[in-house]
């Protein structure tokens, strides 16, 4: 039997992350993943493979809508290869899932495809192509999420589909209903919509990307709406059904008054559950709670001594980056060092056209816990670097403590915000004030200026170019 100093269930961004960090730091290690390849839902059937779709759907609709502006005419008409678009798709894939292989392999990690399950606590059973047991001293379960459904709804993978079946279509929906205006259903919901289909979001909070700041819904909403997607706030779904190739989603809007929408797809994106199937945890003695994520302390550790969970399984957003950053976490931990996550500064994406950020509290947060803060935002299409480039659309919000000036959060929407969150986080960690980010130099033309030019409004309301 092979021992080990630790054994990592599941090979999503949280599980190799950790199974790279235990092995620099000296420990004997072992992944356990039951698909074939490795990578996890990140990699396979969600960060990676819909944003591939988001760029290569994106380009289609530069080169119909815009290209002409700029001077560029294509001789006939612009078609899409929707078949070679997934194709493509599938290589990028490929491609980081054999990247994520050659990382196990220069680590020296021992990978075992099968389900992994508990015996006991240090003993951890792969139903593979044969069976095998491992016994390890400590063991990070990193099972990851998987969609989650509402009762009512009967997942055919056919025209009734999650996030997963969105990503491998055979045909471009005519139109596709999206029950949920979340992260996922944007996105998707966005990428067919570039590619031709008609489509209805169905949400039942009264705005999308509810968990974020107010005004980058408004503005997401007002954007897309646009670029012809169709809003249904405020709605509650109460059945799903199909007839052949038809799809009929019947909802109640505030007024209770039933509606009707009828489409040939429907993608079903409300949320995402944990996953511990087939885990057999309680071989273990290790607790699941009723919403069936792992508990765990402070130092994810679970009621297990020598058992930790990380990422979607536990509490908390249900990000890669957050898992990716837990699995360093119980590593170092492991190895007796004391590091530490702040959760406040896990930035959250969005990455529609434009792209959505965020960073530390909403305004709806610090009004419901009374904190006197200030704002100062600042539209994106007063920079020479949006209008030079046709995106205009968005803005950067930064909100610091009245008293001390403090950032206690940045909300952007706008190109590229993605990668300039990552300048509020910086910020943030070092507690800087909004006058210290308003003082640095920042590169002209460039996106970034917007950042600059909100921490100006948000000190003493002077922005420059406004």
């Amino acid at each position: 039997m092979s021992k080990y100093d630790v054994a990592i269930i599941g090979s999503g961004p949280g599980g190799y992350v950790a199974a790279i960090r235990c092995a620099q730091l000296g420990m004997k290690t072992a992944i356990i993943e039951k698909y074939n390849t490795l990578g996890g839902t990140c990699l396979n059937v969600g960060c990676i493979p819909s944003k591939a779709l988001l760029d290569s759907s994106h380009h289609y609709e530069d080169a119909i809508k815009h290209f002409e502006e700029h001077g560029i005419e294509i001789p006939g008409e612009v078609k899409i290869n929707f078949k070679k678009m997934i194709e493509r798709k599938g290589a990028v894939v490929e491609q980081t899932t054999k990247g994520i292989e050659f990382l196990m392999n220069k680590n020296k990690i021992d990978v075992y495809t099968g389900l992994g399950s508990f015996k006991d606590a240090t003993h951890i059973e792969i139903d593979g192509e044969k069976k095998q047991t491992i016994e390890t001293k400590n063991t990070i379960i990193a099972t990851g999420s998987k969609p989650a459904s509402l009762p009512f709804i009967e997942i055919d993978k056919e025209r009734i589909i999650t996030s997963t079946e969105a990503l491998t279509l055979k045909e471009i929906p005519k139109h596709m209903i999206v029950i949920g205006g979340g992260v996922i259903g944007l996105e998707l919901g966005q990428v067919y919509r570039r590619l031709g289909a008609e489509v209805s979001v169905v949400e039942y909070m009264d705005r999308i990307i509810p968990t974020m700041d107010s005004a980058q819904s408004k503005e997401l909403m007002k954007v897309m709406k646009k670029q012809g997607v169709k809003f249904y706030v405020s709605h509650k779904v109460s059945a799903v059904e199909r007839k052949g190739k038809e799809i009929t989603v019947t909802a109640t809007d505030k007024k209770d008054k039933e509606v009707n929408f009828k489409g040939d797809y429907c993608l079903v994106s409300v949320g995402r559950r944990p996953y511990t199937d087939g885990l057999k945890a309680e071989n273990a003695g290790v607790k699941v709670n009723e919403r069936g994520q792992i508990e765990v302390n402070d130092h994810l550790q679970t009621n297990v001594k020598n058992i930790y969970a990380i990422g979607d399984v536990i509490r908390g957003a249900m990000l890669a980056h957050k898992a990716e950053e837990e699995g360093v976490l119980v590593a170092e931990i492991l190895a007796g060092q004391k590091p530490h996550i702040d959760y406040n500064l896990i930035p959250g994406v969005v990455y529609t056209w434009p792209e959505v950020a965020s960073v530390g509290k909403t305004e709806e947060q610090l009004k419901e816990a009374k904190i006197d803060y200030k704002s100062g935002q600042f539209p994106m299409r007063a920079l020479g670097r949006s209008r030079a480039s046709g995106d205009t659309d968005g803005f950067v919000k930064i909100l610091s403590d009245a008293k001390t000036d403090e950032v206690l959060g940045v909300h952007m929407v706008g190109a590229r915000v993605a990668d300039l969150i990552a300048e509020a986080v910086t910020a943030m960690e070092f507690r800087a004030s909004a006058e210290d980010i308003s003082r640095m130099s920042h590169a002209h033309p460039t996106y970034a200026e917007a950042v600059k030019e909100a921490a100006l409004a948000a000190t003493d309301n002077r922005p420059l170019h406004v």
